[in-house]
Order: structure tokens, then sequence, then C-alpha cells
């Protein structure tokens, strides 16, 4: 793997007082006594204005990652988040004030409208959003990005965002999928790469067309697969794992 990315300048939103900053001052160093994050690619965030973050997912503990990395790379990390953790006392209140994204689940015009304003939002903030695009844990026994829903495509598209692909890899050794946590030995590695901005731009005409949605987000998971193979250093498998053609019931959802 290529050496870090060099320290770069926070983007305005991270230099300006904000919740972010005591949160930050407490939890980040928490964060990196469990994981000891090596970062490529860091320059390909954007320093300002509205993007979507899209990474594979296949621990409960690979948000904590993913939300450091975001932090180093000089932008506050927000996720989108179901809508019904914001009624959570105190967790819903750290959510709203640090600008984390609801979704719900709704029908599909109701759905549409929340993407359009939500995209509307971050454009006009100047945010970024971290969009897991398999929805959960990924059921692919080998832990590569299974298949992904249009939720992220659609926000990028919606309002012309960049939407980032990104890999990481390591935070297993601390929560295995489905399993329990190793604190010990502190400062497990955990690769992070950021990739360059997917161009959607060829769907953007059938922005509404669920075959373009779903054709666009293939890109994406092929580019987040791309890169999660140059970190584990070896070949991505040739499909995505498809939980449907198992048998399998997609749990944890954040959008339909």
């Amino acid at each position: 793997m290529a050496a870090t990315s060099p320290r770069l300048r926070a983007g305005t939103e991270k230099r300006r007082p904000s919740v972010f900053w005591p949160l930050a001052f407490f939890i980040a160093p928490l964060i990196a006594l469990l994981f000891k994050l090596e970062i490529e690619g860091a320059e390909k965030l954007p320093r300002e204005g509205a993007y979507v973050l899209a990474p594979n997912h296949y621990s409960e503990a690979d948000p904590l990652a993913v939300a450091l990395a975001v932090w180093k790379a000089g932008r506050p990390p927000r996720f989108m988040a179901k809508e019904s953790l914001f009624h959570v006392p105190v967790l819903g209140w750290i959510l709203r004030i640090t600008g984390m994204v609801p979704v719900a689940r709704s029908s599909s015009a109701a759905s549409a409208r929340l993407t359009l304003e939500t995209s509307e939002t971050l454009v006009r903030h100047g945010r970024g959003v971290i969009v897991y695009p398999e929805g959960s844990l990924t059921r692919d026994p080998e832990m590569w990005p299974m298949r992904g829903k249009t939720g992220a495509v659609r926000l990028a598209l919606a309002a012309d965002i960049p939407l980032i692909p990104m890999a990481q890899w390591g935070a297993q050794a601390v929560l295995p999928r489905y399993g329990k946590l190793k604190l010990w030995p502190l400062r497990r590695p955990v690769k992070v790469i950021f990739g360059d901005p997917v161009d959607i731009t060829v769907f953007r005409t059938g922005e509404s067309q669920p075959a373009a949605l779903v054709n666009a987000t293939d890109v994406l998971m092929g580019d987040i697969a791309g890169l999660l193979a140059q970190l584990r250093n070896e070949p991505a498998p040739g499909e995505r794992w498809n939980p449907a053609d198992h048998g399998q019931k997609e749990t944890g959802r954040l959008e339909p």
C-alpha cells in the first residue's frame, strides 16, 4: 500500500467552531486506541462543499474507523442514520446537533422528495454525508462488498454532488462481523483508501429510472470493490453477493 497521505489543510467546515470540536477532543483519541489508521488518497475527499462518501461495511466497528478517517482528512463525519435512532435519548440529541441525516422507510414518492431535500441541504450548507451503499453488513462469506442499494447514487444525482468511493479493512480484528469485541492488543491496523469521484454523468438523464440507478450503483460498488482489492492485495470477486440469491433476508437497511 502507498504511504499515508500527507496532512492536508482542513476544510472551512472543520475549522469553524462547532460541536465536533469537543466530540473529537474526547472521542478521536479513544478510537485511535482501537485503530491505527493508514490513510491513502485523503486528498480525493473534497476540501469544501457537498459530497457523498460511500464506504464498504463489514464490521459493526468500522463506522468508527470511517469517522476518524474522514475527520483526519479534514471534514466533519456525518452519517445517514435510521430515523428511529433520532428518538433515542442522548443519542438522538447528539445526532441532531451534529447534523446527521435521518432516513425513514417511506413510499417511493416520499423517499424521492426526502432525497431531493437532503441533497439540497447538503449543497446549501456545504456538508458531506457518509452513506453505506450496502445498507447493512455485507453477507458475502469473504466480506467483499455485496450488492448495493441506490441511496448513495440518488443523493449524488439529485443535486450533482461528488460521489466518492471508499474502502477500509482491518476493523474486523477488533469486532468481527456478528462477533465479540476484542480490545487487546490496542491500535490494530486499519487501512483506508479514498477513491476518485465516480463518474455517473452518463446516468444523469435517466436518474429517475430504476434501471439507471441500479446500473450507476453497480459502477459505484465496482469501484469500492476495486479499492478494497488494493487493500487486501487480492482480486475482488467477479460478481457481488446478492442475499436474495441465497435465501437470506436483508436486515438493518437504511433505504429501500
